[in-house]
């Protein structure tokens, strides 16, 4: 049984075809697993919804516009996720959450979403979409989780002391954002996300973002 520990290099191009699907085929496996701990973890803390409580958001409107969230965040923040920083500036953050899925998951609400988060020092920017899924906590307070992918103009390798290296153009993300309503149409937050390769690639130095976000619902 191959060990995880030894498939964290960049793939190669030498060896036979099998043997480079088999590398290939044990870094999914280990993303595989990475994220089913993650889901995990994140239903453990979120738990089970309250008696009485209802999902948060009523998607009977007809545009297809749900949201539109808007902030300045803090970028490459080092101590979280991606425990390094090696970028500078900040981040002007736009995204629009969709109106399009009418489901129920977890008491929940999902909707796809697209975003933009431009770097002002010129370090990596990214462009991103996904799903979200929204849970009310209490009366007011929100929690969005989520997940997708995002494709950036950042480094690859790892060859600057200040840009990261993340491997592939190409990156999954991980939001997670905490929110206050207002009011009926006005909402405020704080929002985490990472984005990385997942380890389907070296290096993976991964990027984490983190700050207050401005939410108007129509």
């Amino acid at each position: 049984m191959l060990n995880f520990v030894q498939v964290q290099g960049r793939l190669t191009t030498g060896g036979s075809p099998l043997a480079q699907f088999r590398h290939l085929l044990c870094r999914l496996r280990l993303v595989r697993v990475r994220i089913l701990a993650i889901s995990v973890v994140l239903c453990a803390l979120v738990g089970p919804p309250a008696a009485g409580m209802e999902p948060t958001a009523d998607r009977s409107g007809s545009g297809r516009i749900y949201e539109i969230r808007a902030g300045v965040l803090a970028h490459d923040v080092g101590g979280l996720w991606s425990h390094s920083k090696k970028e500078s500036g900040v981040d002007f953050n736009v995204e629009i959450i969709f109106n399009r899925l009418h489901s129920s998951f977890l008491a929940g609400a999902v909707s796809p979403n697209l975003g933009w988060s431009v770097n002002d020092s010129g370090d990596t920017s990214k462009l991103y979409a996904g799903l979200l899924w929204e849970f009310e906590i209490k009366p007011r307070v929100f929690l969005n989780l989520g997940i997708g992918v995002a494709a950036h103009d950042g480094e690859l390798e790892a060859s600057r002391e200040d840009r990261k290296g993340l491997g592939l153009p190409i990156l999954f993300r991980i939001p997670i954002e905490l929110g206050y309503v207002l009011s009926q149409h006005h909402r405020v937050s704080i929002m985490f996300d990472h984005v990385s390769n997942g380890a389907l690639a070296t290096p993976n130095e991964g990027m984490d973002t983190l700050g207050p976000r401005y939410i108007y619902r129509f």
